[in-house]
């Protein structure tokens, strides 16, 4: 091959070279190639879309079968026992003993607005047995209350109200008038000796559910010796003349209540009355205090302290007092 031939190849395949390397180096507009993009065919069967239909369906509905009571009950029983014995040559001296005690309490409420009724019975009863000595009884108390009370504004009703109170058994002192102490008891109360029936009619106050106070403006209370036997071993025989076996008093009643927790695991239960007669002198007016306070330990065993001040001149010229402390099982319902 000549020069001239050669030259003409190389001239031929540079400029194809230059050629290549310009169209590479073009811009391509991206968005035109897109617009002409070839979609692929769409789907050729028919497609049929149904509306949704929403129609109204009326489901029975059952009311649960709830009833409102208006009722609230509470019981609180109480056991306690204690113990104590000693040899016969224990130095420190002593008397073997064992002291039972009880309690009962049971209140129901029923609260329906304007009128609620309430009914509370109260049993105590405690015996205590020491060596050489016998049984002898510590505590009796029986006290049955009803009241029926209509609203007249947030705070005052109008109430009436039943109540009894007495005991269980005989009881004895074991002192002479000298104060004395002897071994043979002297028979001074039982069932029904006394026995008191009281009936109220006033005004009652009760600013929230722990406090009330009752005003009785009309109040009756009759007293009963049914068991003539004590008559010559309780002088005043409580206010019953010899030979009879009731009597009947009418009188103004104040009774004031608390029913409260009055701080953690502590709660107070006190009752106050007053007793006003119309046909006796101011001097006998009566005046009696119960209370309990109780500490709980745990649901079960609780500590409990009682009391109770008695000042009634037709059972004694001067004031009266129990006091006990024991610790046991006190439960309470629900």
């Amino acid at each position: 091959m000549s020069k001239i031939g050669l030259g003409l190849i190389l001239l031929v395949l540079s400029v194809t070279s230059a050629s290549a390397q310009n169209t590479d180096s073009l811009k391509v507009d991206t968005n035109l190639l897109n617009k002409y993009r070839i979609e692929p065919r769409k789907n050729a069967l028919p497609i049929r879309i149904r509306p949704v239909q929403i129609t109204e369906q009326l489901i029975p509905i059952e009311l649960l079968d709830y009833k409102v009571s208006y009722w609230h009950k509470t019981l609180v029983f109480g056991l306690n026992f204690n113990q104590s014995a000693f040899t016969s040559n224990w130095s420190a001296g002593g008397i073997s003993s064992v002291a039972l005690g009880s309690t009962f309490d049971f209140k129901a409420e029923y609260n329906k607005t304007p009128f609620s009724y309430t009914s509370e019975t109260n049993f105590i009863y405690g015996i205590a047995a020491n060596k050489g000595q016998g049984a002898r009884k510590t505590n009796d108390r029986i006290f049955l209350d009803n009241k029926v009370a209509s609203q007249l504004s947030k705070r005052w009703f109008l109430f009436g109200s039943l109540s009894f109170e007495s005991q269980f058994s005989q009881g004895f002192t074991y002192t002479d008038a000298n104060g004395n102490e002897i071994n043979q008891g002297l028979l001074i109360s039982n069932f029904m000796s006394p026995g008191y029936l009281t009936e109220s009619l006033g005004f009652e106050f009760k600013p929230n559910k722990f406090y009330d106070i009752r005003f009785g403006t009309g109040t009756a209370k009759q007293t009963f010796v049914l068991d003539t036997t004590i008559y010559h071993n309780q002088p005043d025989n409580y206010g019953v003349k010899p030979g009879h076996t009731f009597y009947n008093q009418l009188a103004v009643q104040i009774v004031a209540a608390v029913d409260k927790d009055i701080m953690k695991n502590l709660h107070l239960n006190a009752r106050y009355a007053l007793f006003v007669p119309y046909q006796q002198p101011l001097a006998y007016t009566t005046h009696r205090l119960d209370a309990t306070l109780t500490a709980k330990v745990n649901r079960l065993i609780n500590v409990t302290m009682n009391g109770t001040f008695l000042y009634d001149k037709n059972t004694s010229p001067r004031p009266q007092a129990t006091e006990g402390l024991a610790m046991g099982v006190n439960y309470t319902f629900p």
